[in-house]
């Protein structure tokens, strides 16, 4: 009897519409955007978050993440975690979650492809030097810089500064951590405070459940992909994490079901199983909490008194034990040390000559930066560094400190 007749079409039918839920009514609909700050026609192809995710994949930010890393510096080795793949990973969790929750998965995954946009290199030792060199004038924080990013440095279009993303991605990309009104009287905060003062992004409100399912998604995704790069470098060894609550007993797992697998195929297998369970307890806990708050509506998950995409407390109880293994035995081990180090030297003395010398910034950037006041100047070379990759960074300060090459620029 053949399979490709009408019953066989019926079945296949039949498994997509269960694979694909009814969105909540908690949900983001893209339909319902409260639109852009520059008004623009609706594409024939995309919905309103689709095309923001689009716009994001196709900015010179999110290119330049592919050599920005957090840990690693970009020359130490092609398989650890760059900012890139990163957010690609955060990006597939955050989307996973919205449609196990009902969310808007292009939302979700577009907040999540553009949370990282703002790093500068070297990870956060970056941020940290960057943040003490600006401090005379406003400081640095990476979510700042994101917005920035996404609604002014970024140089695309001949109508609109930045991107011009829609109402609910510039708000995902601010407040995927929660209400921000508090930080408003931060210096560093000003390019948000002062951003559009007729398109309200309601600061002291938190963002939509996508938007924190990205938030979310990004701390899955950094606790494990930490440990599968800590390992891969040699920082410590499987055994080191036996006893570590949350990977010691997946470990124990994955060595009782497959035996004779190597260190290798042990670690790849934990660190997806470690994911599943983690995704596994948003969602328990999720469901819980909009329950217990009785949400009924975008405006209820915007007014609760709470994040509601979040983990267990016993998740974050054994989560507190493991960053407290990984600060220990990763983010402070001598040779990550020595390299964070290093970049924070680099970067300042950039820093500074650029600032006592901007004409030797490129063009683009000596004319915004050549100017008498020093916190327009200082902001601009900020802007020039953060944007930089690793490699760039180094091979700009050899241009720049070293003779020999200085003579071939």
């Amino acid at each position: 009897m053949r399979r490709d007749g009408p019953i066989a079409k019926g079945r296949i039918l039949k498994e997509r519409l269960i694979l694909i839920p009814e969105r909540a009514p908690w949900a983001e609909y893209p339909e319902h955007s409260r639109g852009r700050l520059t008004p623009e026609p609706i594409s024939r192809t995309r919905n309103a978050y689709a095309r923001d995710r689009d716009r994001i994949i196709h900015a010179t930010a999110f290119r330049r993440l592919k050599e920005k890393t957090q840990v690693f510096v970009a020359h130490e080795g092609d398989h650890y975690r760059t900012r890139l793949t990163h957010s690609l990973e955060v990006a597939q969790i955050a989307r996973s979650l919205a449609h196990a929750l009902r969310l808007d998965t292009d939302l979700a995954e577009t907040v999540a492809l553009a949370h990282d946009l703002g790093h500068p290199p070297f990870g956060h030792a970056g941020e940290d030097e960057l943040q003490a060199q600006m401090a005379p004038w406003g400081g640095f924080d990476h979510n700042v810089q994101t917005f920035r990013v996404v609604t002014r440095l970024e140089h695309r279009y001949p109508q609109f500064e930045g991107l011009n993303l829609s109402w609910e991605t510039v708000e995902g990309v601010v407040k995927h951590n929660g209400p921000v009104s508090h930080r408003l009287h931060e210096p560093a905060w000003k390019a948000i405070a002062d951003y559009a003062p007729g398109w309200d992004l309601r600061l002291g409100t938190f963002a939509s459940l996508e938007a924190q399912a990205a938030a979310i998604a990004d701390d899955i995704a950094y606790n494990n992909h930490d440990v599968d790069d800590g390992v891969q470098a040699g920082l410590f060894t499987l055994d080191d994490l036996a006893d570590v609550p949350l990977i010691g007993p997946v470990l124990h797992g994955v060595r009782r079901d497959w035996p004779d697998i190597d260190d290798r195929m042990i670690r790849i297998e934990a660190v997806r199983r470690m994911i599943g369970a983690m995704v596994e307890d948003v969602l328990a806990e999720t469901e819980a909490r909009i329950a217990a708050a009785d949400i009924r509506s975008t405006e209820a998950v915007r007014t609760a008194d709470r994040m509601l995409v979040a983990f267990s407390p016993a998740m974050l109880a054994d989560l507190g034990v493991l960053r407290k293994f990984l600060f220990e035995r990763m983010y402070r081990h001598y040779r990550v040390n020595r390299t964070r180090s290093q970049a924070r030297r680099l970067l300042a003395e950039m820093f500074q000559l650029f600032m006592a010398e901007p004409s030797t910034l490129p063009p683009e950037w000596s004319v915004r930066a050549d100017v008498a006041d020093e916190a327009k100047r200082a902001r601009a070379v900020c802007d020039y560094i953060a944007g930089m990759t690793d490699r760039y960074a180094i091979e700009e300060h050899r241009k720049l400190f070293s003779l020999d090459l200085a003579l071939d620029l």
